[in-house]
This record gives C-alpha cells, structure tokens and sequence, in this order.
C-alpha cells in the first residue's frame, strides 16, 4: 500500500446555503482530501499551516481517523486562513463573502521525513509555485502527481502554472476552469489542450453532473449520484480528488482502467460529503454506508443491451 502526501488548506469556513447557515467550522481542502483517503486506511500525511486559534481538537480528531498531522505547520501568533460563501438557489454558483489568507499568505510547506517518499502526491488548491515547491522536497519522483486549480491562479499566476504543470501527471479542475485554461469550449478539445501542456490524465469535474476522465484519446464518463438534498457543496470538489487519490494509493495501480474505479470511488464520497455542513458527514462516515452507496453506484450505471 503505497503513501499519500496531500498539501492544502486547513481552515475555518462560515457557509451560507439555502439550507441554513454557520458560524465558523472545519474546513480547508487538506482537510476534506485527509479525511476522504482516510476512508481507504492509507498512510495519509497533510502538509499545512495554522493559526494558534485552530482548535487542538480539530487536529486529534484527524489524527484519530488515521491522518498524519506532522506537517500541519502552528503559528501560535497567527491565525488561521478564513473563507466565507453564500451558495445561490442552484447550489452550483456562490458569492465569495470573506476571504482572510492570514497564516496562509507566508506559507511554505515543509515535508516531513518520512512522507519524502510518498508514491503519490496531492498538490491542493495553492499557489502553482507553492505546488512546485513540495515536489522538489521529494527524495525521488512520485509514482503519481495529482493537482488542483482554480480560475483564480489561471488569472494571476499562469506561467507558474504552466511550468508546475510539466511535472505532474493528472489535473482535475471543473469545467469552467477547463476552459478558461485550454481557451476551448468543447471539453473534449480542452482535454487536449490541457493534455499537451504536460498532464497524461485530465479530470474534468462537473458537479451534479458527474466527471469525466481523458488520457491520450481515451475517455470515461462517472455520473454523480441523483441526491434529494445538497446541503453543502464546499468540499465535494477535494473529497472527490481525497477518494481518488486514497483508492489509487491503496491498490498501487496507476493505470487508466484502474483510474475508472477512482473516479467513483471519488464520487461516490462527494456524495456523502454534501449531505450536511463542512466536515461533518465525513467524520461520522462508516464503512457499510460507502458500500451500500457504491452499489446504488453500480446499478445506476450498468445495463444490458441488446445491439442489433
């Protein structure tokens, strides 16, 4: 079973849904990516840093369910980073309503020891120099590099996300973002785009909608799973690339097929996450239940067909 770095944010989030709001609570995609290869008993460390506000609790709790906090970096005179949103009607778009970077806007993450030879590395939601700078404290180059991104990096910092991309191997990013990076409106063109500037796997994610999965003309398609109530969409996207990234590190297999299974195991525990606020539904998370939704998975998905 192979180890996993994953580098992001671990932070305060205060959420506003049609569903109701709080005040502020767990979140951060470090979190959200621990919290999801948790569920596979991988050795999963976080690299990332807060304040002297973040609550001890917050970090035994993740401790307890299996994550390695050595790399969570305390500023005891900081504080930590702090995001709040409003989520529309459609639960697909929202308003930013405070952004306070604090301990993150200084942030270099430094690798502990024994996460140096992680097979697979999860580059969060950072700036693209910040990504580059965990690989070079790699001792070796890992089996498998995942990175995240957003518009806002695509905006201020696109030749350093250019240069980070040669060295990874797979990007997820949603749709909107897919094309603002490729300038292509099709997807699958924009998976080409994307393909050519270093990546082998593109995932393209789709919310409610599903992801899709590119690798040198090849193509998978994952549904989302119809939900009664979404309650929170704020972590979906990084438990998506946790559940990804924790059943490629438990099976050692790197390989466009196995990937398929990755992409619903990643779905499968989006679903879960936007069943309540913040971290909430992942932290009470049982075994049976992913299984049972894994099936529903399944017949949602496989059908005989008689082809004339």
């Amino acid at each position: 079973m192979s180890k996993l770095l994953a580098v992001g944010t671990v932070a305060f989030d205060a959420i506003e849904t049609p569903f109701g709001k709080t005040d502020k609570i767990l979140g951060g995609s470090g979190t959200f990516v621990g919290l999801a290869a948790a569920q596979f008993g991988v050795s999963t460390g976080v690299v990332s840093v807060v304040g002297g506000d973040f609550p001890q609790s917050y970090l035994d709790m993740m401790e307890n369910k299996g994550i390695n906090t050595d790399g969570i970096e305390i500023i005891k005179e900081g504080k930590t980073f702090f995001w709040s949103g409003k989520y529309h009607n459609d639960m697909n778009s929202r308003d930013t309503l405070v952004t306070e970077l604090n301990v993150l806007e200084h942030f270099k993450p430094v690798v502990p020891e024994e996460f140096k030879n992680s097979e697979i590395v999860m580059l969060g939601n950072l700036h693209p120099l910040t990504q580059a700078s965990v690989l070079e404290q790699m001792n070796e180059r890992p089996k498998l590099v995942v990175l995240d991104t957003m518009n806002f990096w695509m905006d201020i910092a696109l030749n350093d996300l250019h240069e980070v991309l040669k060295s990874i191997d797979v990007i997820t990013i949603n749709d909107e973002e897919a094309r603002q990076l490729s300038g292509e409106y099709s997807l699958v063109n924009a998976a080409k785009k994307i393909h050519e500037m270093g990546p082998k796997f593109v995932v393209i994610k789709k919310g409610e909608h599903g992801a899709l999965l590119f690798n040198e003309g090849k193509m998978f398609f994952a549904p989302a799973l119809p939900l009664a109530e979404v309650f929170d969409p704020t972590g979906a996207g990084d438990t998506f690339a946790g559940g990804f990234c924790g059943y490629l590190a438990k099976t050692g297999d790197v390989s466009f097929e196995n990937m398929k299974n990755a992409i619903i195991y990643g779905s499968n525990l989006a679903s879960f996450c936007v069943e309540k606020f913040g971290t909430q539904r992942m932290e009470e998370l049982t075994k049976e239940e992913v299984q049972n939704r894994l099936q529903a998975f399944k017949e949602l998905t496989q059908f005989d067909i008689e082809l004339a």
